[in-house]
């Protein structure tokens, strides 16, 4: 199938470990995706297959129908595939404007035109008051929204977004669910949201990945991962605070 970021059985393996096992996962355009899991479940490794950060032990990625395992995570960005990291990961000595006009330049965008391209993202994300300021100054839910303009650079196919809630509150993180609907709207791109923050998954996506020691062991809409047996055993046993945030949320 085109038109699709697929992971089709892919396994990874780190000294005989296994953080993935046959894993399948579809993203379509405009649409947003959900990938929620225990700590330690593999989210991150898959991400990072799907962005070109790590190769797969086995099994393929495919790029509307192109086979693209392996490939480096800078020519996937230039095919479309863009992400944010749970780390943040900005050029902390750059202003946030010069952040996203690297990126722009890294991309095929002469200065200026990068430089112009930066101002418009940065005014369509809400965050131009933040222009200026050294993005290694920003606080930790700033450089969350920093990041994710910088992956919106020159509009791409797909956007994985990781851990992109992080130290919001509530109401940011209603405000970053809104964002991301404008994102599938107004861009068109095919979003997957990988999140600690339940609630926020089955409020904002369409179709929800489960994933526990590596393996995909459940997916649907938000009312079928509510009422999964599957979901709801996987996370008893883990820390108080995301057993919470099950519970409540299912």
């Amino acid at each position: 199938m085109s038109h699709l970021l697929q992971a089709q059985n892919v396994s990874v393996s780190f000294d005989g470990l296994h953080a993935l096992s046959n894993v399948n996962l579809d993203i379509p355009p405009a649409k947003v995706s959900g990938l929620i899991g225990p700590n330690g479940a593999g989210k991150t490794t898959l991400v990072n297959v799907l962005t070109g950060f790590q190769a797969p032990t086995q099994g393929t990625v495919r790029h509307d129908g192109q086979d693209v395992s392996g490939m480096p995570a800078h020519k996937l960005r230039r095919l479309g595939v863009a992400r944010t990291f749970q780390g943040g990961r900005l050029f902390k000595e750059l202003s946030v404007l010069d952040n996203l006009e690297v990126t722009g330049v890294g991309l095929g965008l002469s200065r200026r035109a990068a430089a112009a391209r930066a101002v418009e993202m940065l005014d369509w994300v809400g965050i131009t008051p933040l222009m200026q300021l050294t993005a290694g100054s920003l606080p930790y839910t700033d450089e969350r929204r920093v990041g994710i303009a910088r992956a919106l650079m020159l509009e791409p196919k797909f956007l994985l977004l990781d851990e992109p809630a992080a130290g919001m509150s509530a109401h940011e993180a209603d405000e970053l669910s809104e964002l991301i609907g404008r994102i599938v709207a107004e861009i068109g791109c095919g979003v997957l949201l990988i999140e600690h923050n339940i609630g926020l998954v089955l409020k904002t996506c369409a179709h929800i990945h489960v994933l526990d020691s590596g393996e995909m062991i459940d997916e649907g809409d938000p009312a079928h991962i509510k009422s999964s047996e599957k979901v709801l055993h996987a996370y008893m046993g883990t820390q108080a605070d995301i057993e919470g945030d099950v519970e409540a949320a299912l």
